[in-house]
């Protein structure tokens, strides 16, 4: 079922040409940072597509169903935990959005990429899109394939490493994830370069 949100303009050039990017994972305690790359054909028919954080689950999985079939072309890419450690949560994400960009099939003439800064790949422009996903649909589009990717990956890890609630939480620092680590520790999936305080309440 469509949402009320308004419609999305399909992309912020005139090209067909044109990669929407965004992520997911970016504010997270354990598991990698995932990024997308979509590029959306001319008519598309993605009814109620807007970003996925403001999606049910079930919508979002509704939709990268339309997704693939309709796109042009489209890859993810991530930078495992460790990668965010030794490098920081903004470069890594570069990092996963580089190579979504490499593994498209077809290459790019512009990129449209979620946010206000990119690391620039190389001979191919981009363009920074604050909210983006709530503006364009290739970028939403992202946004839905980064989220979605990302979430069945942590309900997989959460069968590996039960007692951290991942399977719900995704690996965002809710106060039941925190206190999971207080009490089993940290696993090969957990940043160790973020801040995991329980704040008193």
């Amino acid at each position: 079922m469509p949402n009320n949100f308004p419609p999305l303009a399909l992309r912020y050039g005139e090209s067909s040409l044109e990669a929407g990017l965004d992520e997911a994972g970016r504010g997270c305690l354990a598991g990698p940072v995932v990024a997308a790359a979509v590029m959306l054909p001319d008519q598309v028919d993605l009814p109620g597509l807007t970003d996925s954080k403001l999606l049910s689950h079930a919508r979002r999985l509704q939709l990268r169903e339309l997704i693939l079939e309709q796109a042009e072309a489209w890859c993810v890419g991530m930078s495992s935990a460790q990668r965010i450690d030794e490098v920081n949560i903004l470069q890594a994400t570069y990092d996963a959005m580089h190579e979504a960009i490499a593994g498209l099939p077809v290459k790019p003439e512009l990129l449209a990429i979620d946010g206000h800064q990119f690391r620039p790949f190389p001979e191919i422009d981009h363009v920074c899109l604050v909210k983006g996903d709530r503006r364009f649909l290739n970028i939403a589009a992202a946004s839905i394939l980064a989220k979605t990717y990302r979430d069945e990956l942590m309900i997989m890890l959460d069968a590996e490493y039960p007692g951290y609630g991942w399977a719900t939480n995704k690996g965002y620092p809710t106060r039941a994830h925190k206190v999971a680590i207080q009490s089993q520790g940290v696993t090969p999936f957990h940043r160790e370069t973020f801040n995991w305080e329980l704040k008193e309440e």
